[in-house]
This record gives C-alpha cells, structure tokens and sequence, in this order.
C-alpha cells in the first residue's frame, strides 16, 4: 500500500508539474518564523521590517510581543472545522486576528467551504492560498532535491519546515526560526502536551539545510544545541545584508 501511494504520487507530480508556493515578491530582509513550540524567544535585534510568518496558533506568540500581523500564515486544513482539542485551542488563538496571506495546506474541500469555515472564528486575510499535496511536494524538492511523497509519519514534515523551505523558495537571505523545536513536545496555545508528529524528519530537514549552506538560524539556544543551527545575533544581518 506504502509503494502503490508513492508511486501514484510521483506520477502525479511528474504529469502535473506543479509550482511550488512563494511569496509575491522576494523576501529582502530576514524572516522570522514563529512556531507553536511552548518556549519561543524574540530575535535579538529584531527590526519591524523582519518578515513575520507564523505557523497555525503561533500568532498568539507574536502579537503578545506586540508584533504586527504576520506576512504570512501556514494552517493546517483540520484545524478550520476539526473538532480535537487541538483544533479547537488553534482556532481560539487565532480568533479575530488576521494575516497578509494565508496558506491552507491540503484542503480538498470547496473554497467557499474554507472561506465559511475561517469567518466562524473571524479570521481575516488579505490573500488565502489553497496548497495541495502535490504543491507542498514541489515545494520540498525545489530546496531539498528529491521528492519526498510523504508517504507516512516517518517522512512527513511539520507546517513549520514547510514555512523554512517557503521562505528559502521565496529568496530569503536570512531565517530565523523560534518555536520550531523537533525535541520538544506541547504547543504555546494549550496545555494538551501533544507529541510532535514530525520530529525526526523536521531535525534531519533542519541539518540537511545547515549542512547545504542554506542560511537558517535559530533564536532558540536548546534548539542550536540540538540540530547545531546559528544562533541568531543582532550583528548577523549587518554581515550578511
């Protein structure tokens, strides 16, 4: 079943050709990408003309820093109606706030279905993306270099890397990551203590990066330690700009 999956996946991919998703413009100054981890931390040096992406309830984390509304939002298509306790916690962070684009990954439902489902809990968007799977694969093999199917838990990776690899496609010269710990379990917008899904693979995409050169850093020291990212200085952009 796993190898009948892929290959009908691959064939997908290679007939469709799909675009991977990117921002309008490319990015010109660093990104920061908040995640929903329970321990994130404020880039030292933190310019208001950083790009903000934030990942499904990790908004709650920057607008108690008192940052504008993010760029960018990644949201996972069972957090618009799903009904766990996750879900539920994602849409109460998210409540009444809003965000310049949102992406929803793997919705197959109706658009208008989508659009209903995000004004219940009235969040806004400038712009609202529907990535499909197809879509997210593409994006994966324009930084990594292989198709990666996602055929299992063992191989998919989590809405955090997907926004790391958005903003590496989207020509980013520097990304910060906080909240995107592989190690930790728990997000920041509930207190369920939630496993990671998608550690392993999120660690081995996170090394890979380090190791091609690709410019990510974190402004989390525990994750520094563990995957062996930069972290982030103030002086960093000043050399790297």
């Amino acid at each position: 079943m796993k190898a009948y999956k892929s290959l009908i996946r691959r064939v997908g991919y290679y007939a469709l050709r799909p675009h991977p998703p990117h921002y309008p413009s490319p990015f010109r100054n660093p990104v920061l990408i908040v995640g929903s981890a329970p321990v994130s931390n404020l880039p030292e040096g933190y310019q208001s003309n950083y790009h903000l992406l934030t990942i499904n309830g990790s908004q709650s984390v920057s607008t108690g820093w008192g940052l504008a509304d993010p760029d960018v939002t990644f949201l996972q298509y069972r957090q618009v109606y799903g009904t766990n306790d996750n879900a539920v916690a994602v849409r109460k962070a998210l409540k009444d706030q809003s965000t310049g684009h949102l992406y929803v990954m793997r919705w197959t439902q109706s658009r208008k279905e989508l659009e209903d489902g995000l004004a219940a809990f009235n969040y806004s968007y400038r712009h609202l993306h529907i990535v499909n799977r197809l879509q997210r694969m593409a994006l994966f093999k324009r930084i990594m270099g292989y198709l990666n199917t996602e055929d299992d838990l063992e191989t998919r990776f989590s809405n955090g890397v997907t926004a790391v690899l958005y903003a590496l496609a989207s020509g980013a010269r520097a990304v910060i990551i906080t909240g995107i710990n592989p190690a930790s379990q728990g997000h920041i917008y509930n207190n369920l203590n939630l496993g990671r899904q998608h550690s392993q693979t999120d660690h081995d995409v996170l090394v890979a990066l380090l190791r091609a050169g690709h410019p990510v850093y974190t402004a989390d020291p525990d994750v520094a330690q563990s995957t062996g990212l930069p972290l982030w200085k103030a002086d960093n952009w000043t050399l790297g700009s």
